[in-house]
């Protein structure tokens, strides 16, 4: 592209030099040439006067007397009436330029000039022109290469940019070229290494929330699973009512995987219900009991009964089973979970005789990445994102012992019959 690009732009200027050059040259030749005539007419029309005024005032007129008023360069020839013919100066050779003259009395005046001296003219006036021609085409010639850099360049670039597009790498390079199209191009490119950095973004950060949404029902199956194994031969019953919960569990599972296919406030926020918070509560201690049994802890419920919140109850249950689990990977002693009521929210607290959260930590963990045990430090985060996408909130209440409070609207109405 740069070498069409500098091979056009010299064409170009090489036609217009070619044109202007030749008419330049032949325009000024003319005038060289009838410049020439002019003078050769105007030295004889003076030498003619000076012969006049020479016989006016009774002098001799001979080639002595008047050489002095001839021109070196030309050739001069004087015919005076009566007279003998009398010459000044050199003869030009083949080709010559004549001005004649004649006076009032007769006297007739020839000047001749040599035809090289307009060649020699004409001459350097050609090479003033082809040095100009030189100088203009070397100036068109770097313009050029300046110009299919600056055009050639930025497309090298965006050329490369969209390549990295395409690989995988989404950084936008901010780069401007100074051409409002290239620039254009750039800004629309940066716009789609944005918007796909951010679509890329998304996809992780759905993957690593499926990753902790999806553990903590798998955690709570895979101990009911257990349950029925250990319990199969000896108790019928317990292996009824394990499997129902199990079931349930795969229901919560379930849940869990449409409402990440789902992932936007809007479409959660449709779905939420006024629920009973109680049950929600008392299925988590009931799920989690096993494990904290197998861990020798306990889990206790406790707080003011029979209230209502406006949420999603999949969604609510999977916060709350966060922070149980949360608190059994991390804490020590009894967990608790206690309601209570806030005004026009419901709160439940969950809570644990552990060492609780370092206060350099405080509440950044609930960003995603912090974590103060080694862990992804994701659990936390999500659970928050869906706590307020249920129009609620998640906080840490107290550093030691660790409060954890989930605050959800209040249902004041009651349940339908």
């Amino acid at each position: 592209m740069r070498r069409r690009l500098i091979n056009s732009t010299l064409a170009v200027v090489l036609v217009v030099i070619a044109v202007f050059g030749l008419s330049l040259v032949i325009v000024e030749a003319q005038a060289i040439e009838k410049s020439a005539h002019e003078s050769t007419r105007s030295e004889a029309a003076r030498i003619v006067a000076v012969v006049e005024a020479r016989l006016a005032a009774g002098e001799t007129v001979s080639a002595g007397t008047l050489r002095s008023a001839a021109p070196a360069d030309r050739y001069v020839t004087v015919s005076l009436p009566g007279q003998r013919t009398f010459a000044l100066g050199e003869k030009p050779g083949d080709g010559y330029i004549e001005g004649r003259a004649t006076g009032t009395d007769g006297e007739r005046v020839v000047v001749q000039q040599s035809r090289s001296v307009v060649s020699d003219e004409v001459g350097r006036i050609l090479v003033i022109i082809l040095v100009l021609a030189l100088v203009t085409v070397i100036a068109a010639a770097v313009l050029a290469v300046r110009q299919a850099r600056r055009v050639a360049t930025p497309l090298t670039d965006l050329a490369e940019t969209a390549e990295r597009l395409g690989s995988g790498d989404p950084r936008p390079r901010h780069r401007r070229y100074g051409v409002p199209e290239l620039d254009r191009v750039a800004d629309v490119l940066d716009a789609s290494a944005e918007r796909i950095a951010r679509m890329i973004t998304a996809e992780r950060r759905l993957a690593a929330d499926a990753s902790h949404q999806l553990r903590t029902p798998l955690t709570a199956l895979s101990m009911r699973l257990e349950e029925i194994v250990e319990t199969a031969d000896t108790d019928p019953e317990t292996v009824k009512e394990e499997a129902a919960i199990a079931l349930a569990q795969v229901e919560r599972l379930t849940e869990v995987v449409g409402r990440l296919l789902t992932n936007s406030r809007d479409a959660r926020s449709g779905s939420a219900v006024g629920f009973d918070l109680d049950e929600v509560v008392l299925q988590q201690v009931e799920e989690w009991r096993p494990a904290y049994r197998g861990a020798g802890r306990a889990i206790v419920h406790s707080g003011k009964p029979c209230l209502r919140a406006v949420g999603t109850p999949g969604a609510v249950a999977t916060v709350l089973a966060t922070l149980v689990e949360n608190s059994l990977m991390h804490g020590d002693g009894t967990v608790a979970l206690r309601t209570r009521v806030a005004g026009n929210q419901v709160v439940v607290e969950v809570t644990d005789e552990g060492q609780g959260v370092s206060p350099e930590l405080g509440s950044r963990v609930f960003e995603r990445t912090v974590s103060g045990r080694n862990s992804t430090g994701l659990g936390l985060a999500v659970a928050r994102d869906l706590a307020e996408a249920d129009g609620g909130r998640l906080e840490l209440l107290q550093l030691h012992p660790p409060v954890f409070a989930l605050f959800l609207s209040r249902d004041v109405q009651p349940p339908a019959d």
